[in-house]
Protein backbone atom coordinates (compact mmCIF):
# COMPACT_ATOMS: atom_id res chain seq x y z
CA UNK A 1 0.00 0.00 0.00
CA UNK A 2 2.84 2.46 0.91
CA UNK A 3 4.85 1.75 -2.05
CA UNK A 4 1.94 2.23 -4.43
CA UNK A 5 1.01 5.80 -2.75
CA UNK A 6 4.57 6.96 -3.20
CA UNK A 7 4.52 7.55 -7.21
CA UNK A 8 0.93 9.40 -6.51
CA UNK A 9 2.60 11.46 -3.81
CA UNK A 10 5.41 12.02 -6.01
CA UNK A 11 3.04 13.32 -9.09
CA UNK A 12 0.82 15.10 -6.70
CA UNK A 13 4.30 17.21 -5.42
CA UNK A 14 5.47 17.36 -8.78
CA UNK A 15 2.89 18.78 -10.20
CA UNK A 16 2.29 21.39 -7.21
CA UNK A 17 5.81 22.54 -8.14
CA UNK A 18 5.28 23.06 -11.48
CA UNK A 19 2.14 24.88 -11.18
CA UNK A 20 3.90 27.12 -8.32
CA UNK A 21 6.34 28.12 -11.33
CA UNK A 22 9.85 28.50 -11.07
CA UNK A 23 11.65 29.98 -7.97
CA UNK A 24 15.22 30.45 -7.15
CA UNK A 25 16.18 31.13 -3.61
CA UNK A 26 18.79 32.94 -4.06
CA UNK A 27 16.79 35.51 -5.90
CA UNK A 28 14.70 36.15 -2.84
CA UNK A 29 14.96 39.58 -1.29
CA UNK A 30 15.82 37.49 2.25
CA UNK A 31 18.26 35.30 0.95
CA UNK A 32 22.05 36.78 0.62
CA UNK A 33 24.68 34.38 -0.75
CA UNK A 34 26.65 32.91 1.98
CA UNK A 35 29.85 33.98 3.11
CA UNK A 36 32.47 31.76 2.79
CA UNK A 37 35.83 33.05 4.40
CA UNK A 38 37.97 35.42 3.04
CA UNK A 39 39.05 35.39 -0.91
CA UNK A 40 43.02 33.85 -1.13
CA UNK A 41 44.72 37.20 -1.86
CA UNK A 42 47.65 36.95 -4.45
CA UNK A 43 50.39 39.03 -6.69
CA UNK A 44 50.29 38.24 -9.91
CA UNK A 45 51.28 40.02 -13.13
CA UNK A 46 48.97 41.40 -15.23
CA UNK A 47 48.31 40.84 -19.62
CA UNK A 48 50.17 44.80 -19.35
CA UNK A 49 52.99 43.54 -17.08
CA UNK A 50 51.38 45.49 -14.34
CA UNK A 51 51.89 44.14 -10.77
CA UNK A 52 48.57 42.83 -9.34
CA UNK A 53 47.03 42.12 -6.51
CA UNK A 54 43.33 40.80 -5.34
CA UNK A 55 43.43 43.91 -2.60
CA UNK A 56 43.75 46.12 -5.95
CA UNK A 57 40.06 45.15 -6.84
CA UNK A 58 38.46 46.41 -3.35
CA UNK A 59 35.30 48.02 -3.31
CA UNK A 60 34.22 45.41 -6.41
CA UNK A 61 33.14 42.56 -7.23
CA UNK A 62 35.20 40.26 -8.55
CA UNK A 63 35.00 36.77 -10.37
CA UNK A 64 38.45 34.80 -10.29
CA UNK A 65 38.79 31.81 -12.81
CA UNK A 66 41.48 29.72 -13.98
CA UNK A 67 42.53 29.02 -17.12
CA UNK A 68 45.07 28.94 -19.80
CA UNK A 69 45.10 29.83 -23.13
CA UNK A 70 46.63 26.33 -25.29
CA UNK A 71 43.30 24.52 -23.62
CA UNK A 72 41.20 23.16 -26.54
CA UNK A 73 38.60 21.55 -24.19
CA UNK A 74 36.98 24.07 -21.91
CA UNK A 75 38.08 27.26 -21.78
CA UNK A 76 37.38 27.86 -24.75
CA UNK A 77 33.96 27.66 -23.79
CA UNK A 78 33.73 29.46 -20.40
CA UNK A 79 35.71 32.78 -21.25
CA UNK A 80 33.44 33.03 -24.24
CA UNK A 81 30.81 32.69 -21.94
CA UNK A 82 32.07 35.31 -19.48
CA UNK A 83 32.39 37.35 -22.36
CA UNK A 84 28.71 37.29 -23.18
CA UNK A 85 27.90 38.17 -18.86
CA UNK A 86 30.53 41.27 -19.20
CA UNK A 87 28.38 42.62 -21.93
CA UNK A 88 25.02 41.96 -20.04
CA UNK A 89 26.54 44.15 -17.20
CA UNK A 90 26.22 47.25 -19.23
CA UNK A 91 28.10 50.04 -17.21
CA UNK A 92 28.40 48.03 -14.09
CA UNK A 93 31.15 45.79 -16.05
CA UNK A 94 34.65 47.19 -15.00
CA UNK A 95 33.20 50.16 -12.84
CA UNK A 96 31.47 47.74 -9.92
CA UNK A 97 32.38 44.12 -11.18
CA UNK A 98 35.53 43.17 -12.94
CA UNK A 99 36.66 39.06 -13.80
CA UNK A 100 40.01 37.71 -13.26
CA UNK A 101 41.16 34.90 -15.14
CA UNK A 102 44.67 33.39 -14.20
CA UNK A 103 46.71 31.09 -16.41
CA UNK A 104 47.65 28.03 -15.04
CA UNK A 105 49.86 27.40 -17.71
CA UNK A 106 52.81 30.33 -17.08
CA UNK A 107 55.72 28.44 -18.59
CA UNK A 108 53.40 29.36 -22.20
CA UNK A 109 51.26 31.91 -21.04
CA UNK A 110 53.23 35.29 -21.05
CA UNK A 111 51.54 39.08 -20.78
CA UNK A 112 51.76 39.21 -24.05
CA UNK A 113 50.17 35.66 -25.02
CA UNK A 114 47.07 36.79 -22.15
CA UNK A 115 46.21 40.09 -23.94
CA UNK A 116 46.17 38.26 -27.34
CA UNK A 117 43.92 35.80 -26.10
CA UNK A 118 41.64 38.29 -24.20
CA UNK A 119 41.27 39.68 -27.58
CA UNK A 120 40.40 37.37 -29.15
CA UNK A 121 37.61 36.30 -26.88
CA UNK A 122 36.42 40.37 -26.71
CA UNK A 123 37.56 40.69 -23.23
CA UNK A 124 37.32 44.73 -21.78
CA UNK A 125 40.53 45.33 -20.40
CA UNK A 126 39.16 47.88 -18.49
CA UNK A 127 37.33 45.72 -16.57
CA UNK A 128 39.22 41.88 -17.03
CA UNK A 129 42.31 41.48 -16.17
CA UNK A 130 44.55 38.60 -16.99
CA UNK A 131 47.23 37.42 -14.59
CA UNK A 132 50.07 34.64 -14.85
CA UNK A 133 53.39 34.54 -12.45
CA UNK A 134 55.62 31.42 -11.59
CA UNK A 135 54.77 28.27 -11.93
CA UNK A 136 55.29 27.88 -7.87
CA UNK A 137 53.23 31.15 -7.02
CA UNK A 138 50.44 30.12 -9.73
CA UNK A 139 50.12 26.45 -8.04
CA UNK A 140 49.58 28.10 -4.75
CA UNK A 141 47.24 30.41 -5.74
CA UNK A 142 45.13 27.97 -7.50
CA UNK A 143 45.31 25.53 -4.28
CA UNK A 144 43.89 28.39 -2.61
CA UNK A 145 41.17 28.82 -4.88
CA UNK A 146 40.46 24.83 -4.43
CA UNK A 147 42.18 24.55 -8.05
CA UNK A 148 44.21 21.47 -8.55
CA UNK A 149 46.22 21.13 -11.65
CA UNK A 150 48.62 18.48 -13.34
CA UNK A 151 49.96 17.50 -16.42
CA UNK A 152 48.23 14.80 -18.17
CA UNK A 153 50.29 11.71 -19.94
CA UNK A 154 50.50 13.95 -22.97
CA UNK A 155 51.98 17.04 -21.52
CA UNK A 156 48.86 19.05 -21.64
CA UNK A 157 47.36 20.50 -18.46
CA UNK A 158 44.20 19.47 -16.67
CA UNK A 159 42.95 21.13 -13.83
CA UNK A 160 39.34 21.68 -11.90
CA UNK A 161 37.18 24.39 -12.89
CA UNK A 162 35.85 26.87 -10.01
CA UNK A 163 34.71 29.84 -10.65
CA UNK A 164 34.72 32.37 -7.64
CA UNK A 165 32.56 35.29 -6.13
CA UNK A 166 34.24 37.58 -3.96
CA UNK A 167 32.43 40.45 -2.63
CA UNK A 168 33.32 44.08 -2.48
CA UNK A 169 35.12 43.49 0.83
CA UNK A 170 37.44 40.68 -0.61
CA UNK A 171 34.82 38.06 1.27
CA UNK A 172 34.48 34.90 -0.92
CA UNK A 173 30.93 34.35 -1.92
CA UNK A 174 30.46 31.45 -3.95
CA UNK A 175 31.82 29.38 -6.02
CA UNK A 176 30.46 27.61 -9.63
CA UNK A 177 32.19 24.22 -10.47
CA UNK A 178 32.31 23.35 -13.97
CA UNK A 179 32.46 25.41 -16.95
CA UNK A 180 28.58 25.03 -18.09
CA UNK A 181 27.39 27.19 -15.08
CA UNK A 182 24.22 29.20 -16.12
CA UNK A 183 25.10 32.74 -17.27
CA UNK A 184 21.96 34.56 -16.02
CA UNK A 185 22.83 32.85 -12.36
CA UNK A 186 26.16 34.52 -12.89
CA UNK A 187 25.16 37.75 -13.38
CA UNK A 188 22.26 37.42 -10.96
CA UNK A 189 24.87 37.19 -8.87
CA UNK A 190 27.24 39.63 -9.56
CA UNK A 191 24.38 42.03 -9.61
CA UNK A 192 22.90 40.55 -5.75
CA UNK A 193 26.51 41.63 -4.26
CA UNK A 194 26.52 45.49 -5.75
CA UNK A 195 22.95 45.55 -3.55
CA UNK A 196 24.62 44.45 -0.52
CA UNK A 197 26.85 48.06 -0.10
Amino acid sequence: MIIRAAPVLIAITLVSLIAAGPHDVRTSSHQQLPKIAPAPDFMLTSQDGAQVTLTDFRGKVVAVTFIYTSCTSTCPVLTPMMSFVQDQLGRDFGRNIVFVSITIDSERDTPQVLKEYAQSFGADLNGWTFLTGSSAVIREVARRYGVVTSKNAFGDLDHTFLTSIVDQRGILRVQYAGVRFDPEEFKRDLVGLLRER
